[in-house]
């Protein structure tokens, strides 16, 4: 029955039941419960490993004090992944170091947690990935068939490196793919006003847009980066140390 926690749990639980005087439905319900409650954290375990974030950041851990002008309300809808079963999207935008790759992976754990699974790269990863699949005969369209089993793909980093015609042509068919299917989140360093720089094609650009944001909520970062910050507290502490 592959139940290995039953086989673990039932004796104590019975000693238990014993003392506190539980009726055999109650009994049941608790040795269940248990074999239940380890099977979805050990589920949630594998969609994170599977995912392959690099770091593993928690929406918990992500300071909003720092983000003064993020809408709170929008952040506590996105945390309910209630946007992975609509095939919605998430899109991320601001300057570097702002927060939007930590905001990604975790709304991407928080997917994986709710039992979405879930798969994570940067964009220049996922060119990589279909450029690849491209090179074999019908092998993008297997690719795509083959993303569609995640939920949710996090593209990071779209903007820091162009594209090429080809990359952006199998970029597009990545987003089109997955329109009203499945849902993305990407961040972003640039505008949307500016991703006719990453596509070399403002039409192209366009196209792709307007596809991403149909279904999707949009958040814009902006401040200091979090690590120059970081560094220039440091430094300010370290000096008003000094005698």
């Amino acid at each position: 029955m592959k139940t290995p926690t039953i086989g673990r749990v039932w004796e104590d639980l019975a000693e238990i039941a014993r003392e506190q005087g539980w009726s055999h439905e109650e009994y049941l319900a608790a040795v269940l419960e248990r074999q239940v409650a380890d099977r979805e954290a050990n589920g949630t375990a594998l969609r994170i490993q599977t995912a392959k974030f690099p770091a593993i950041k928690t929406l918990e851990d992500f300071n909003t004090d720092y983000q003064p002008g993020l809408r709170r309300d929008v952040l506590a809808h996105l945390q309910n992944t209630s946007f992975v079963p609509k095939a919605e999207n998430v899109i991320l935008l601001g300057p570097p170091g702002v927060g939007k790759t930590h905001l990604g992976i975790g709304l991407g754990i928080k997917a994986c947690q709710a039992g979405y699974p879930a798969l994570f790269d940067t964009a220049a990863g996922w060119v990589n990935r279909l450029s690849d699949a491209h090179q074999r005969h019908g092998g993008l369209d297997q690719e795509l068939k083959r993303l569609r089993r995640y939920r949710l793909l996090i593209i990071d980093e779209l903007g820091y490196l162009p594209f090429d015609a080809d990359a952006a042509n199998l970029f597009f068919q990545l987003v089109a793919a997955r329109y009203e299917q499945e849902s993305l989140l990407i961040t972003s360093n640039l505008s949307f006003g500016r991703w006719g720089e990453i596509f070399s094609d403002d039409t192209v650009a366009a196209a792709m847009i307007d596809r991403l944001v149909h279904h999707a909520e949009v958040l814009t970062l902006d401040g200091e980066s979090y690590r120059t910050r970081s560094r220039r507290e440091l430094i300010e502490t370290t000096t008003s140390r000094t005698p």
